[in-house]
């Protein structure tokens, strides 16, 4: 009887291994299965915009497959590329996480119509609900994950077309620009060396923003802080491209010429009051070293029905990067806890 029992449960569990090898393979395949009937083009499409001044393409390409889980990326800058987003590829494969690379109008491989007024926040938000709907995305399956400039679009659509949500990511960014001028003066400036702000804010004033001096001052001394805490010489490749990329005449129409907070068309963009509209399922993610305050981060959890905070105590701006393992981790749960069924994720 003894070597019986011994061999049923063998038997069984031999069994629930193959079942188990057999679902994973499936779900492998499932993963990778193809978006289109036609020509493979490794999930790229061109989605065609229409704007009140003609219609234009922008660039998007699908990586993995789930059709309970869809993450849109919106890029920073403004004006920077999809690129550092790469970093994903080494984190949500592997948790069946489909995500889907998108380059705004104006940057990268989409349409640049070279026409400043096309660099506007409600035009931008009309854009990307373009882009959900021609992509199939649903309140079932539809996160949308903004980061930086990013952001404050992805706030601004969530208060336009939150039905269309499942899940939202606001990533390292405030939901107020003069709360984010007003920190970059009184806590980021003080905490740089006197003589490298003063030197910084002469340059600013005679407007000399493509001096190399600028850059020379800026890249140690703010960039290596609070952009990204890795040395300058091994800065990852997809970031720098990126970030080389951008299109100078939307960051500075949008932005402004300057790195001390925003001086452009967002300068008075303040949500703070509106956050309470938002009630999809909503993750807040702060670092200590950020060019935004992780505090207000924090904070804007609290004002959100549906919030929740990760903070990144070793990060900075790009913490995907310097605080890699937190963030992404995070994020994972965060997802996954959503596609459960949780309105709110302790991390």
């Amino acid at each position: 009887m003894k070597y019986l029992c011994l061999l049923l449960l063998f038997t069984a569990a031999l069994s629930w291994s193959c079942r188990s090898s057999e679902t994973d393979t499936t779900t492998l395949k499932s993963y990778f299965t193809s978006d289109t009937s036609g020509v493979a083009t490794g999930g790229m499409r061109f989605v065609p915009i229409k704007t009140p001044k003609g219609n234009f393409n922008v660039w998007t390409k699908r990586f993995g497959n789930n059709p309970k889980i869809k993450l849109l990326l919106l890029n920073g800058g403004p004006g920077a590329t999809h690129e550092y987003f790469e970093v994903m590829e080494s984190f949500l494969p592997a948790e069946g996480i489909e995500f889907i690379y998108y380059d705004q109008l104006g940057t990268g491989n989409s349409d640049n119509p070279n026409d400043t007024t096309f660099w506007d926040l409600p035009r931008y938000v009309e854009e990307v609900e373009q882009v959900r709907a021609a992509l199939n995305l649903t309140s079932d399956n539809f996160y949308l994950l903004g980061h930086s400039w990013g952001g404050i679009l992805a706030t601004e659509y969530a208060l336009k077309y939150g039905k269309n949500l499942k899940g939202l990511v606001i990533s390292n960014m405030m939901s107020s620009c003069p709360d984010y001028g007003k920190y970059a003066d009184n806590v980021l400036a003080k905490q740089m060396d006197p003589a490298v702000v003063k030197e910084v804010n002469d340059i600013e004033a005679k407007g000399a923003y493509t001096s190399p001096r600028y850059m020379e001052l800026l890249l140690p001394n703010f960039y290596a802080k609070h952009i990204c805490r890795l040395p300058l010489d091994q800065w990852p490749e997809p970031m720098t491209r990126a970030l080389n990329k951008t299109n100078q005449s939307l960051y500075v129409t949008m932005q402004g010429p300057s790195e001390f907070g925003i001086a452009g068309n967002l300068v008075n963009w303040d949500r703070k009051a509106d956050l309470p509209k938002i009630t999809v399922p909503t993750l807040t993610i702060g670092a200590q070293y950020d060019t935004m305050d992780p505090e207000h981060m924090k904070w804007m959890a609290t004002q959100l029905p549906n919030g929740s905070y990760l903070y990144c105590p070793n990060g900075s701006h790009m913490s995907m990067y310097d605080d890699q393992k937190t963030y992404m981790n995070g994020l994972i749960k965060f997802i996954k806890g959503v596609d459960q069924g949780e309105k709110k994720v302790t991390l």
